[in-house]
C-alpha cells in the first residue's frame, strides 16, 4: 500500500522563494481592484514589491529607510479606502514598528497589509539581526491581526490576492530563500483554513510556512516504518483552524508541530494553548528554543536547530513510545 498524500507529487519540486509568488498576487490584486496600493521601506527588489512597482508605478510609494513611517501612512492610506500592502524585511517590519503597527493599524482595525520578508531561518548568512524569529509571536498577540506563513510559492500568490479582499489588518511572512513548490493552482486555500495534507491515524503533524514539505518527507519515511501521520498545513497562524486540528488530534491522540521561529509564542504556542483548553494531548513542539539566529546556510541552520525531516521522524517515533505505552 503506498503512502497517502493528497499532494501529488512531492518529489524533485522545482524551487521558488515564495516572496514571488507575493509579487505575482500582488500584481494580481492590483488588476483585480484600483485600491490596492504598496509602500516599500527601501527594500522593493528584495521584497518583490518590485513586481507592483512596475506594473502600477502611479500607486507605489518608496518610504526609504522609515519603517515606522512605512506603517503610520499605510494606516492613513486605509482609512481613506484604500488596501496598502507595505514592505520590508520581518526584522524591522514588525520587528522595528511594533508599536506604530499595534496603535495605527491594528488599534484602528483598519486593512494594512504588512509583508514581513527574510523572515526566519532560511534568511541564512545575514544573521541575528536579520533573521527575525519572534514575529510570529509579536504578530499573533496583537488583537485584530491576521497572521499567515505561505508554504511555497504557489500558496503565496493565492495568500496575497485573499489578503486583498480580506477587512482585516493581516501580516504574511516570507521567506529569503527558493523553496519547493508543492501545491499547485488548485490546491484550496482559505484564510484560516488549515489542510490535511497527508491523512493519517497515529500521530498528528502540524506545519506552518516553509516547514510544511519537511513535514511531508517526514511523513513518507514514517509510513515505510509502520506509522501513519497525518500531516496538517496550517497557513494560517491567526486566527487557528480549531475545527480541523481537534478533529485530527481526537483520532491521533499524539501532536507535533513544526515552525522554523521560535516555538515560545509561535505556531506550537498557539496549538498547545487549543489543547489545553479543548483537548489536553501529548504534545512535542519542534522548533527555535528560546535562541537567537545565526549566520549560516540554511540546511545547515536547519541542522544545527533539529528542522529538518529526519528530525521530525526522530520525533514522531519518540512521541509514538507513549501510545505504544513503551
Amino acid at each position: 500500500m503506498p503512502h497517502r498524500t493528497l499532494i501529488e507529487d512531492i518529489h524533485n519540486p522545482v524551487l521558488e522563494p515564495n516572496r514571488k509568488g507575493f509579487g505575482r498576487g500582488l500584481v494580481e490584486a492590483g488588476r483585480r481592484d484600483i485600491n490596492v496600493v504598496a509602500a516599500c521601506a527601501d527594500l522593493t527588489e528584495s521584497t518583490q514589491i518590485s513586481m507592483f512597482r512596475d506594473a502600477f508605478p502611479d500607486r507605489f510609494i518608496e518610504m526609504g529607510i522609515a519603517e515606522q513611517n512605512l506603517v503610520t501612512v499605510g494606516s492613513g492610506l486605509a482609512a481613506m479606502g484604500k488596501i496598502p500592502f507595505v514592505s520590508s524585511y520581518a526584522a524591522f517590519s514588525p520587528g522595528r514598528n511594533w508599536e506604530q503597527i499595534r496603535t495605527t493599524i491594528a488599534l484602528n482595525d483598519v486593512p494594512v497589509k504588512i509583508v514581513g520578508a527574510h523572515a526566519g531561518l532560511f534568511t541564512g548568512k545575514d544573521g541575528a539581526t536579520h533573521q527575525i524569529l519572534e514575529d510570529i509571536a509579536l504578530m499573533r498577540s496583537m488583537p485584530n491581526m491576521v497572521v499567515m506563513a505561505p508554504a511555497d510559492a504557489v500558496e503565496a500568490e493565492k495568500m496575497t490576492i485573499a489578503m486583498a479582499v480580506d477587512k482585516r489588518p493581516n501580516y504574511i511572512r516570507l521567506a529569503r530563500e527558493p523553496l519547493p513548490v508543492f501545491t499547485t493552482p488548485d490546491t484550496p486555500f482559505e484564510i484560516g483554513k488549515a489542510y490535511v495534507l497527508s491523512p493519517g491515524t497515529d500521530v498528528t503533524i502540524i506545519a506552518t510556512g516553509a516547514m510544511t514539505y519537511p513535514a511531508l518527507i517526514a511523513a513518507e519515511k514514517l509510513f515505510k516504518d509502520g506509522i501513519e501521520a497525518e500531516v496538517i498545513h496550517c497557513p494560517t497562524i491567526k486566527p487557528l483552524d480549531a475545527a480541523t486540528i481537534l478533529g485530527s488530534v481526537q483520532k491521533t491522540g499524539l501532536v507535533i508541530t513544526v515552525e522554523e521561529a521560535q516555538i515560545n509564542g509561535g505556531l506550537g504556542g498557539a496549538v498547545a494553548e487549543l489543547l489545553g483548553e479543548e483537548l489536553p494531548t501529548r504534545l512535542k513542539r519542534m522548533g527555535v528554543r528560546d535562541r537567537f539566529g545565526e549566520s549560516g546556510d540554511p540546511a545547515e541552520l536547519l541542522q544545527h536547530h533539529g528542522l529538518t525531516d529526519k528530525h521530525i521522524v526522530l520525533a514522531a517515533h519518540d512521541i509514538m513510545k507513549h501510545k505504544q505505552g513503551a
